[in-house]
């Protein structure tokens, strides 16, 4: 494994980082202190950490509306990310955007998007600007097993492989698409095969292993950067929480949540095989889990404070405006 003690450490803050944010933003909304709906990404953080790792700064990201992950392991600001979701003027998107709308271009990161399967053609798109200006740059798609279904997902395939365009698709498949069962509407045990169709190289990976994760998405950019074309990565996880924020999760059971935050927790995964082999020292973990309690306590004590966005700036940075 090619990673430095350093980078082992930035890993695990970034894992840290995004567990710790969606409990500190359920504890925030069963306070009453944040509204809207949210989609939190608790349980697959080892997918957004692997797969993010292999990126840098030439790189594009797309992502969903259980976005929040994707944007702390691609370098979006937590504190930026709190304002936002508390529609503050500080935030990365100037309070205008929330949580399913997060974007920051200078991190790489396209946007989330509320609509499923809408941040395919966008990766898409963006791959095809980094073949065409040459720029050495890989676009990552994060999407989940119900937006496998959507048309958008077999024509950016398509096109995809078809003009080699240096992508990764991710399909994150938690075994749900909001309330159902993915066997329900998906008629393969694997998503992966579907590459097959297109020709294109696809590969399955532990989404609860961030080790595991991080092989398999290095290959799959390292192929997109050397002119391969693109690579559909099947990451199999669980989302701990609902669909969303209030899901009363009559659909699925308890014993089945237990059983994956016991057995298959990607935290406990990491720091067990870390400090197994010698790499981390169990103390230098539990510095950064403090660290980032205080770096997020921060950020809501700040955002609860910073100024709502001025109305007359409400016509400002938008597409189009009559």
């Amino acid at each position: 494994m090619d990673l430095t003690k350093e980078q082992l450490l930035v890993t695990y803050r970034k894992m840290r980082m995004i567990r710790s944010f969606e409990e500190k933003l359920s504890e925030l909304v069963t306070a009453g202190k944040l509204g809207g709906f949210l989609h939190l990404y608790a349980g697959q953080e080892a997918v957004a950490a692997g797969v993010c790792g292999r990126l840098d700064e030439r790189d594009y990201v797309s992502t969903t509306h259980r976005g929040h992950g994707h944007c702390i392991a691609k370098g979006v600001r937590a504190k930026g990310m709190m304002a936002e979701l508390f529609g503050r003027s500080t935030g990365v998107c100037k309070g205008k955007g929330g949580s399913m709308h997060i974007a920051d271009l200078e991190a790489g990161m396209l946007g989330a998007n509320g609509i499923v399967g809408a941040g395919i053609p966008l990766a898409t798109g963006a791959a095809l600007t980094c073949k065409v200006k040459n720029t050495g740059g890989v676009a990552v798609a994060f999407f989940g097993d119900g937006a496998s279904n959507q048309g958008q997902f077999h024509e950016a395939l398509n096109m995809a492989a078809n003009w080699k365009l240096p992508a990764v698709y991710v399909v994150e498949n938690n075994g749900w698409g909001e309330f159902t069962p993915t066997e329900f509407v998906v008629p393969v045990k694997d998503i992966a095969v579907r590459a097959d169709s297109y020709a294109m190289r696809s590969d399955i990976a532990d989404g609860n292993d961030f080790f595991d994760v991080y092989e398999k998405a290095g290959l799959a950019v390292e192929a997109a950067r050397a002119g391969e074309g693109p690579t559909l990565l099947e990451c199999k996880t669980y989302r701990y929480y609902g669909h969303y924020v209030g899901d009363p999760l009559a659909y699925r059971s308890k014993a089945e949540a237990e059983k994956w935050k016991t057995e298959r927790d990607p935290l406990d995964a990491f720091e067990s095989r870390v400090v197994g082999d010698a790499m981390l020292e169990a103390e230098e973990l539990r510095r950064i889990d403090g660290e980032v309690t205080a770096e997020l306590d921060a950020a809501v004590e700040a955002a609860e404070n910073d100024p709502l966005p001025d109305p007359a700036s409400l016509y400002e940075d938008v597409y189009a405006q009559e």
